[in-house]
């Protein structure tokens, strides 16, 4: 009798494989396309066969090794478990950005990688609803676009999503050619664009293109039922308290108001605290200045950390404050145990004194 491998070749090894929902694995990048002039989209698939499973928003870490260094960056899955054999995430060019930049410099197809996860609370499955608003801005589009491509495969018509973005300019717009072609085939999904930068808007577009930043007037105008919605918000730093302040001062029930932070800004308290620190590792010790975090100083040592999502949310980098005291953006992956035994994550806390930490449990 001949089996299906035999039968199929290669498509029917796809249709076996097992599924993957967590650990580490090797991936090989497949294709490499252009979103924007700065943001760049890489499909992956496994090593070996594989059907990859996600919760829609999560995000996986890439494990590289640049130079002499190993290096730990997360980055969401901007595709859609409703598609399991292929991988995509989408990866933005920034300033000094050391692995985000080699990566889009040097990844080509045929390259390989070790990646790990999947990571994050901030997905569909672990907060349930009927009824979606996802706003979001910048590369912070990632997890609620993958979001609206599962509900849209899964859901199709009955799929209600309200999907509002901010970007700076029309050609900052990330996956705009796929937002319009949602907006066209599915009745459910509504599209709202803010454009922050230009007061001449593009013709012809598909959905609701306004000029500004959100606010009262834009919310009600883009999506006039939000207080009968599920939020779930990503942007950088300024952009999620923005909206939190919003949606506070239009009374919003706040518990179905969901957000994950895409990159830290220093808030103003933190700014203000500049002196200069020792920091002392497991017998190594540097200097820190109020605005750097423990995880600079821990990596600058070339001391071997995990910094999984680098915005308080995996809980990758939990490490002890053993003396010094130091202020933290985040603990939300941290118990109330850990938090009275001294222990904080190193990518959301600053010093305000001379430290001494002790890396692990």
């Amino acid at each position: 009798m001949i089996n299906a491998t035999e039968l199929y070749g290669a498509a029917a090894q796809h249709f076996i494989a097992n599924d993957w929902q967590t650990g580490e694995l090797r991936l090989i990048c497949t294709a490499r396309w252009q979103e924007t002039t700065d943001v760049v989209s890489f499909r992956f698939r496994a090593a070996e066969p594989i059907k990859f499973r996600f919760k829609p928003g999560q995000f996986i870490t890439f494990h590289l090794e640049i130079g002499d260094s190993l290096f730990h960056r997360s980055y969401t899955i901007s595709s859609s478990p409703s598609r399991p054999h292929s991988l995509t995430v989408t990866i933005k060019r920034v300033e000094g950005g050391k692995v985000s930049n080699y990566l889009l410099d040097n990844l080509q197809p045929g390259h390989s990688l070790l990646a790990s996860g999947p990571y994050g609370d901030f997905n569909l499955i672990d907060i349930p609803a009927e009824r979606y608003l996802f706003l979001s801005a910048g590369c912070g589009i990632t997890p609620v676009y993958s979001m609206t491509r599962y509900l849209t495969d899964t859901l199709g018509p009955d799929a209600d999503i309200c999907f509002i973005h901010s970007a700076r300019t029309a050609a900052d717009i990330i996956y705009r050619d796929s937002l319009h072609a949602i907006a066209e085939h599915y009745a459910g999904f509504s599209l709202g664009v803010l454009v922050q930068h230009e007061l001449v808007l593009p013709q012809s577009e598909r959905g609701q293109w306004l000029s500004g930043y959100l606010d009262a007037e834009r919310l009600l105008q883009l999506a006039p039922d939000f207080l009968d919605r599920t939020v779930f918000v990503c942007g950088p730093e300024r952009f999620m308290n923005a909206c939190k302040s919003l949606f506070e001062a239009l009374g919003f029930d706040m518990s179905r108001y969901h957000q994950e932070s895409f990159g830290m800004e220093v808030s103003p308290s933190l700014k203000a605290a500049v002196g200069s620190y020792s920091l002392q590792v497991d017998g190594n010790e540097t200097s820190l200045n109020g605005t750097q975090t423990l995880l600079e100083g821990i990596e600058a040592l070339q001391l071997p950390i995990i910094a999984a999502c680098r915005s308080g949310v995996c809980g990758a980098c939990k490490c002890r404050v053993v003396e010094g005291d130091v202020a933290s953006d985040s603990q939300q992956t941290l118990t109330a145990d850990e938090i009275a035994s001294g222990m904080v994550l190193a990518c959301s806390s600053r010093p305000l004194s001379d430290i001494k930490l002790a890396l692990g449990n």
